[in-house]
């Protein structure tokens, strides 16, 4: 079936627009200042019974790695809210960021809180000397390279690579990732065996892919509807 990109982001923004924050959140927002740009960034203590993010124990965004990256992905997220309307989680990938690092961070807008990072892939075309840094970006069918810009998440689907999500571009840089297939999924070549056998994880066709072992909480964590914001 032909997925066309203006019905499925049509859709989306409804799914979206019915979900909202957990009520300590709203209650949050009324007591806490606001970032520039409108987007609420609390300090709300992450709930007894939640569960961690993705790996190990989230921490204050302030002693994170990403707080630099902060102000543009917010910025981001208010560009494009009437897409996004899912707010309380994003994801940021820092490609700047050589691939052996952990550079995929999932931020939790309400708590005030970061991920532990994790492996991320680039593509070929980002890399063609299979250096481990990403060096160009291509929005181009076929270049097989990593775009940067802005994505909302869409749904889950079960492919070649098993358990992934689909992923819409919402920039000029980015705007063919569904027409390319640009998605979220797990493959082998991403690891700290890999990192550790060969000094970076292996390259992707321009999907963002993650180890195997962390793919279900990734999925389950930027569920549709939400930003994931790559940037260099």
């Amino acid at each position: 079936m032909t997925i066309n990109r203006r019905h499925f982001l049509g859709a989306l923004a409804g799914t979206a627009a019915s979900l909202t924050l957990p009520r300590h959140a709203l209650q949050a927002q009324e007591a806490e200042p606001e970032l520039p740009g409108g987007t609420f960034w609390g300090t709300v203590p992450v709930a007894d019974d939640a569960a961690p993010m993705v790996q190990g124990e989230p921490v204050a965004i302030a002693r994170s790695g990403i707080l630099p990256l902060i102000p543009r992905a917010l910025a981001a997220l208010d560009k494009h809210s009437a897409v996004i309307a899912v707010r309380d989680k994003i994801g940021i990938v820092d490609f700047s960021q050589p691939s052996r690092q952990a550079r995929f961070h999932i931020v939790d807008l309400v708590g005030g809180t970061a991920s532990t990072p994790l492996l991320v892939a680039h593509g070929k075309g980002s890399d063609p000397a299979n250096c481990g840094m990403a060096q160009h970006f291509s929005n181009l069918v076929d270049s097989e390279a990593s775009s940067r810009g802005s994505y909302v998440t869409g749904e889950v689907y079960y492919g070649k690579h098993g358990r992934s999500r689909r992923l819409v571009g919402l920039d000029p840089d980015n705007d063919r990732a569904l027409e390319r297939g640009i998605v979220i999924h797990a493959a082998s070549y991403v690891s700290p065996a890999v990192v550790a056998a060969q000094g970076r994880v292996g390259r992707s066709q321009g999907c963002f892919a993650v180890n195997p072992r962390e793919i279900t909480q990734v999925l389950e964590t930027l569920g549709p509807g939400r930003l994931l914001f790559a940037t260099s």
